[in-house]
């Protein structure tokens, strides 16, 4: 069955959210779950704090007593994820039996971004040897053409003029978008 794959935000009990998550991940695991739910994050911030002159650094917790799950919603990922121990439910559920709205892609994005985790979809295919505009970053409003393409990074190689000739540079696919 396949649905399309959003990300929808989780209550769990205060406290509880490194429990949810490595409770739905044993559930996914042992369920057979990995094609509908994909993964369990818990949005969280590097926090430096100074106590006594020494330099601390901790990940806190962005939403307290939230999880964000990516999943396909089927009836039996939404009942597995909702019946997982320290789960109230999901956030945006008009009613006890309605299925909660996902995320908006912005806010994921967001969220993921603050992480460090910029969030990696490509909508669309590309190919070496085709040729590109960069949108984003240092190479930003330059067109090229694709040496290389590492899927698993989300990284391509691409090569732009500079001083007069071919250089190759890095980029992610989320900053080139096709000519």
């Amino acid at each position: 069955m396949s649905g399309e794959k959003n990300w929808y935000a989780v209550h769990t009990y205060s406290g509880y959210e490194n429990k949810v998550k490595a409770n739905l991940e044993a559930r996914l695991e042992s369920m057979n779950m990995q094609d509908q739910i994909f993964r369990v994050i818990i949005p969280e911030e590097e926090e430096t704090t100074v106590k006594d002159g020494k330099r601390k650094t901790a990940m806190k917790k962005t939403f307290p007593g939230y999880v964000l799950v990516e999943l396909v919603m089927t009836d039996e990922s939404w009942y597995i994820v909702r019946n997982t121990p320290g789960v109230t439910g999901f956030v945006g559920s008009q009613g006890a039996g309605s299925k909660p709205n996902p995320l908006l892609p912005e806010e994921v994005k967001f969220i993921l971004r603050s992480m460090g985790m910029a969030e990696r979809t490509v909508d669309f295919e590309v190919e070496v040897g085709e040729s590109v505009n960069i949108v984003d970053g240092p190479f930003k409003n330059q067109t090229g053409e694709i040496r290389s393409i590492d899927e698993e990074h989300y990284k391509l190689t691409v090569l732009v003029e500079m001083f007069g000739r071919d250089t190759p540079v890095e980029v992610e696919f989320d900053q080139i978008e096709k000519l």
